[in-house]
Order: C-alpha cells, then sequence, then structure tokens
C-alpha cells in the first residue's frame, strides 16, 4: 500500500483492539492502512521494521507497556503521533504520556466518536510536524544568520540585499549592482563580505537555491522551469550546482522532502 498512511492499534485485549482497528477501517475508507500489534513487544518490532505515522496504544499491557514502547521508540529516533488509551483514569500515567509527545489520551471503553475526533486531531498534528520538519530543513543556517545580521547593515548593503531578493531570477552581476548602489565594485565586494559574511557570488548562490528547495517542495514545476526561475539559463548547469551543495539532485531532493499534501491526509 505505496503512499499510503499507516496507524498502528496496539492493545492486548482482542475484542477492544479489533473493535478499534474495524472503527477505524469503517471511517478510513481505504486511505489508511490499519494494522494491529497485540503486545508492545509486537509494536516494536512493527514500529523499528516499518513507517508508522499515528500510534494508538493502551497504556497497562503486560511485559511491556504502551509508555515503555514510545520510550523505547523515541530513543531509536522514532517518533510518530500516538494516542493512549486506558482503563484506568491515572493522572499520572496522562501525564507521563503528555511529556513523551502524546496528542491524546482516551479511557476505555473508547466511544466510537470520540476515537475518531481524536484521530483526527492526530493527524492534522502530525500534518503540522511534517511541514514545520519540512521547513527546517529548507533553511540554510549560513543565510538565517546573514539575515539575522540584517539591521546591522549599512544602508548600501540593505539596499543590495534587497535588490538580490527582488531580481533573483535575473542575471546578477556584482559589478552593475555596485553600480545601482553608487559604490565601487572592489569597495562593495569587500564591504558585502564583511557585513554578510559571504561573499556576493556565494550569497546569490544559496539565495538562488534556497528559493530553488521550496519550489521542489511546495509545487510541482519541472526541474527546468525553476532552474530558469531562480536565474539559470541552463538546467544541466543549475542541477550540478544543485549536487554540489546539496549531494542529491534536484529531483532526488523533491522525492526525500515533499511536504505531505492534504489530500493524503484529508478526512
Amino acid at each position: 500500500m505505496q503512499g499510503v498512511k499507516t496507524i498502528l492499534v496496539v492493545d492486548d485485549e482482542p475484542l477492544t483492539r479489533e473493535g478499534i482497528r474495524k472503527t477505524l477501517e469503517a471511517w478510513s475508507t481505504g486511505r489508511y492502512h490499519i494494522i494491529c500489534a497485540a503486545n508492545g513487544t509486537e509494536a516494536i518490532e512493527l514500529l523499528e521494521s516499518r513507517a508508522v505515522h499515528l500510534l494508538l496504544t493502551d497504556i497497562r499491557m503486560p511485559e511491556v507497556s504502551g509508555l515503555e514502547v514510545m520510550e523505547v521508540i523515541r530513543s531509536r529516533g522514532h517518533r510518530p503521533v500516538a494516542i493512549v488509551i486506558s482503563g484506568y483514569a491515572d493522572f499520572q500515567y496522562a501525564q507521563s504520556a503528555i511529556q513523551l509527545g502524546v496528542v491524546n489520551y482516551l479511557l476505555k471503553p473508547v466511544h466510537k466518536r470520540k476515537l475518531i475526533e481524536a484521530v483526527e486531531e492526530a493527524i492534522h498534528a502530525q500534518e503540522q510536524r511534517e511541514r514545520v520538519e519540512t521547513m527546517e530543513k529548507l533553511v540554510d543556517p549560513l543565510l538565517m544568520h546573514a539575515k539575522a545580521e540584517t539591521k546591522q547593515y549599512s544602508p548600501p548593503i540593505r539596499q543590495a540585499v534587497q535588490f538580490i531578493e527582488e531580481q533573483l531570477h535575473e542575471p546578477l552581476g556584482m559589478s552593475d549592482i555596485a553600480a545601482q548602489i553608487h559604490l565601487n565594485p572592489s569597495y562593495f565586494s569587500s564591504l558585502f563580505k564583511e557585513q554578510t559574511g559571504l561573499t556576493f557570488s556565494e550569497y546569490v548562490t544559496r539565495k538562488r537555491l534556497q528559493k530553488a528547495k521550496e519550489l521542489l517542495v511546495q509545487t510541482r514545476i519541472p526541474v527546468a522551469d525553476i532552474s530558469d526561475r531562480v536565474g539559470y539559463q541552463t538546467a544541466k548547469y543549475f542541477i550540478k550546482l544543485f549536487k554540489d551543495y546539496e549531494g542529491i539532485s534536484p529531483t532526488q531532493y523533491r522525492k526525500q522532502t515533499a511536504v505531505t499534501g492534504e489530500e493524503d491526509w484529508k478526512i
């Protein structure tokens, strides 16, 4: 079921487990893959062997509890959004669950409507998390540092940075911009590096690649068109430059970091 999000239900009580599975399958109508585990050990094995986007787990289970499942998985770098279910109104458990990043806490017997509402909320939280993580990957730390220093820039450098931002899709020569702000090219080059921490050429390249990454992730525009939009005359040169900076091609980058579309999770 490639491309379909996976929801894992973990409960040692067969009737509860099957009831939740059937409710979610009826609700999802094939949009999500619902899988089950009968205990914590089985859940950990599943979580380590496949991508799980939403975890619904009972808290109290023999041998390995739901909280222990989340602790183990988290320690190994897996972070599915989670909902915990318990037959006990135990505030201490609820507190521990919240600290582990759980988005909801349901008491047994679980009402169908409340279950679906909790799942919908968790799905929304998963979407938001994916978007934040994706945007963090787009950020160029050197550009972020340069941006943080903008208030310290002299008026000519502020003007140059604004001009670069507005004309990113056009040829940008250092001499041309120096002329625009009425500075000697050599002096402008030295001043730009001193205040931004980057050479003019490096700054423009990073800005163009930053914009290219945003377009790759947020749109379906062909790579050749993106190359043109960020100021490169040939896609071949753009692709080579992108690989030099990112280690992968623009197409591979798009596949690896594409934001989850709302249609994938839409209720």
